[in-house]
């Protein structure tokens, strides 16, 4: 079997099955914003502050937001390596794959400083 330093669980399995759970995390949480918005008809900017800003919104919040990030690094890093080639791109593949990976890191990076910064900056 071949693992890759760059994989997030190092084994396919593992891989799989962070991608499910974040696709569960992401449903459910999904779901919790979605009933809240029917539950509460004339909702106003006050009542979505509180609502997100207690402290278990705060942390599921933040859950998603690592859940998306987990899930985005193992699909972007499948595309990655499936099709940054050196059939494709001949000797400069590993270095065009390793310009990609790093990119989408330092993207993804950012995406979750942002996410939990923005949570944890909201009024409870």
């Amino acid at each position: 079997m071949v693992t890759q330093v760059t994989s997030l669980a190092r084994s396919g399995l593992a891989d799989f099955l962070i991608q499910r759970l974040s696709a569960v995390v992401l449903a459910l949480y999904t779901l919790c914003l979605l009933s809240f918005f029917l539950v509460n008809d004339g909702l106003d900017h006050r009542q979505l502050v509180e609502f997100l800003g207690s402290g278990s919104m705060r942390a599921f919040s933040v859950l998603a937001v690592l859940s998306t990030a987990a899930h985005g690094w193992i699909g972007l890093w499948t595309v990655g390596t499936d099709y940054i080639r050196t059939h494709y791109f001949g000797a400069w593949a590993v270095v065009f794959r390793m310009v990609y990976q790093v990119g989408c890191g330092l993207v993804l990076f950012i995406y979750i400083w942002w996410g939990i910064r923005l949570f944890w900056m909201l009024p409870g």
